[in-house]
């Protein structure tokens, strides 16, 4: 965990700091007399890295920096030397740039020392997102000691201790921290204790395997299940009794096996648990960190090119231009640039000589996850570009190379229809012709199991919020077990954080499970038009796309529903498959009906490899509209074509 940073003058005065804890101000002092004043640069607790950031210990902390020699600016980051954090010498880079770009005019003044630098939402900003491509959450902090205290002789790194007995495994069953793993639509039908859906409950845990071929003794199941039952607040536990009629739910217990019916009850997504304790507040989302209110009062997303990033994107062109005056030199694209130097200026450039760089560049677009398919074309596109174009110098080859490549990539992944959805729901809701009659706008959910298709709608429904609609949940996922009851907890969590903001309403209508879903839908939106709502969302269960049997139901459910958008999940690590998803989901709803829109899920996961959101407006020609970036409510971004064509290109 980070522990400080300070941006400083190379006398020594403070011009901006964060602390996120106390650390004696005498820790800094000893760099700047040590490094900057008495430059005693060979001292034994002064070493430099493989990167740019030199490093200098002082007691437990580590010490990195950046100097601007231009502005006499020192960037201090300071950090427990027990820790190994690989994103601070990115985030001393960035930091330096971001800051020095938004006050170059107030550095350069006489009053340097005395003006304020309201910086920190840009500094939160990048902790957050180099943290969160790191894999390391700041909440984290409390590992530190622990990892400390760690005995190597018992570590798992060393083979550990041998298996716990089974009062050995109840016990540790008992003192587990809450909070159990999650999973994601498509499972099997799952217990609470590791359905998405459900309020963590400290006591209930996914046992570990112990003993013999890893598995758990019957008897220590038993007790592992009736610990479970009498912590949920159970009292009137059968003991040796089956149900007299209907069927029997199912337990699954740490094997995956499935014990008889206990008479436990599976639903915890009621507003408070079985001891009647309240569920814990929803933590809510600023607005400004997912997007902003226009003059019209409307609040639309951010696109992944923000402020910061662009500024970031600047600097980085100004050092490659710097760095590279004849081209791709240090780019992802350096190979295809080199292909090029034998061909001299002047010549009018044909297929033979754009063989091999046309090759490079369909190799490096399959590195970054972009179905062959597409890569191809995107080729075929630059080559249709530059055969016959005849090339001044080999400055013009390289800037001719590139800019048709980003032409193709644009050209992909370009919307030819408007994204407005916010005016084609004020359309339909309030029609501007007295003929037309107000109905709620209707957007349905699709896609394969697993994508986050529920998670996404509660990311569209809280936006949707954010601009006072009224909004219908339509559970029409009658399959998947947990899947009402998951989107029960979303219409409740989104409810209280309405409330709370004097935003729109939110509404769950559901009918349980077995039902038919398109008759489920068309209730929905019937129910949803009697009732005044603005937008009927509706979630569907995910089905795989090459099963033709489940496929073919999207047909009637189109047709029964009558959906303004129908929007397809599909995650960013899907790899190539994403083409025959796109493709299939793209035909199964009948003759003249079409998916009007892509949702791509886990644009958090996949760094620059995001070559999917190319592969799947490639195979459909259908557009973009949402990127996923987390798992909270406000992490729901518009796709920004320059971020995408950026780092395709790096």
């Amino acid at each position: 965990m980070l522990e400080a940073f300070e941006i400083l003058t190379s006398s020594g005065v403070v011009l901006w700091s964060k602390s996120y804890a106390p650390v004696g101000s005498h820790v800094v002092n000893s760099l700047i007399n040590d490094v900057f004043i008495e430059e005693k640069v060979q001292l034994q607790n002064t070493t430099t890295t493989n990167s740019a950031s030199p490093v200098f210990k002082k007691e437990k902390y580590t010490l990195k920096w950046r100097r601007s020699k231009d502005f006499n600016l020192i960037f201090v980051a300071v950090y427990q030397s027990l820790l190994h954090l690989g994103w601070i010498d990115k985030l001393l880079d960035n930091i330096s740039t971001i800051f020095i770009d938004l006050y170059k005019t107030q550095l350069k003044s006489e009053r340097v020392r005395i003006i304020e630098y309201p910086f920190d939402k840009y500094f939160d900003q990048q902790v957050r997102e180099l943290e969160d491509n790191a894999g390391f959450a700041s909440s984290d902090a409390a590992m530190v000691h622990s990892e400390a205290r760690k005995d190597p002789l018992v570590s798992s790194d060393n083979g550990g201790p041998p298996p716990p007995s089974s009062p050995d495994l109840l016990k540790a069953q008992h003192q587990a921290a809450p909070g159990a793993v999650t999973s994601d639509e498509g499972t099997p039908p799952q217990t609470p204790e590791i359905s998405r859906s459900s309020t963590p409950l400290s006591s209930h845990i996914i046992a570990a395997k112990v003993g013999p071929g890893g598995r758990v003794s019957r008897r220590a199941r038993k007790a592992v299940n009736a610990s479970a039952n009498i912590s949920s607040g159970d009292e009137q536990i059968r003991k040796g009794k089956t149900p007299k009629s209907g069927k029997k739910m199912r337990k699954w217990d740490a094997d995956g096996l499935a014990d008889e019916d206990d008479g436990t009850v599976l639903d915890y997504s009621a507003t408070a648990d079985a001891e009647g304790a309240s569920v814990p507040a929803v933590e809510g989302v600023p607005q400004d960190t997912w997007g902003r209110r226009t003059g019209k009062g409307q609040f639309v997303l951010k696109d992944l090119g923000d402020e910061v990033h662009s500024i970031l994107e600047n600097a980085d062109n100004e050092k490659a231009k710097s760095a590279a005056p004849t081209g791709f030199v240090g780019s992802g694209f350096s190979a295809i640039g080199g292909l090029l130097r034998n061909i001299v200026g002047g010549k009018v450039l044909t297929e033979a000589d754009l063989e091999k760089p046309l090759k490079a560049m369909e190799d490096h677009l399959l590195k970054k996850n972009v179905a062959r398919e597409a890569a191809v074309r995107l080729c075929e596109g630059v080559k249709q570009e530059l055969v016959g174009k005849k090339t001044g110098n080999f400055q013009s080859v390289d800037a001719a190379l590139n800019t048709a490549m980003e032409s193709s990539l644009r050209k992909i992944l370009t919307p030819t229809s408007s994204l407005d959805l916010l005016h084609e729901i004020d359309t339909v809701t309030h029609p501007k012709s007295k003929q037309a009659t107000s109905r709620p706008y209707v957007i349905s959910i699709v896609g394969v199991n697993g994508v986050g298709k529920s998670t996404n709608l509660g990311k569209i429904c809280y936006f949707l919020l954010q601009n006072n609609y009224r909004v219908l949940i339509a559970a029409c996922d009658t399959f998947r077990s947990g899947a009402v009851e998951q989107l029960r907890v979303h219409a409740r969590n989104l409810a209280e954080l309405s409330a709370r903001e004097s935003a729109g309403e939110v509404e769950l209508y559901e009918k349980g499970y077995g039902k038919d879903a398109a008759n489920v839908a068309k209730d929905a939106v019937e129910y949803g038009a009697a009732n005044k709502f603005d937008v009927v969302l509706i979630d569907t269960a995910g089905r795989r796309h090459n099963d033709q049997r489940l496929m073919s139901s999207l047909e009637k459910f189109a047709k029964f529903a009558k959906p303004d958008k129908i929007f397809m999940v599909g995650e960013a690590l899907v790899g190539t498959d994403s083409v025959m998803q796109a493709r299939n989901f793209n035909q199964a709803f009948g003759a003249g009906r079409n998916l009007d829109g892509f949702i791509i899920s886990k644009c958090d996961t996949v760094g620059d490899m995001v070559g999917t959101l190319v592969s799947m407006v490639h195979a459909t020609g259908i557009p973009i509209v949402f990127l996923g970036v987390g798992q909270h409510y406000g992490d729901l971004r518009g796709l920004s074509v320059p971020w995408a064509v950026n780092l395709l290109m790096k």
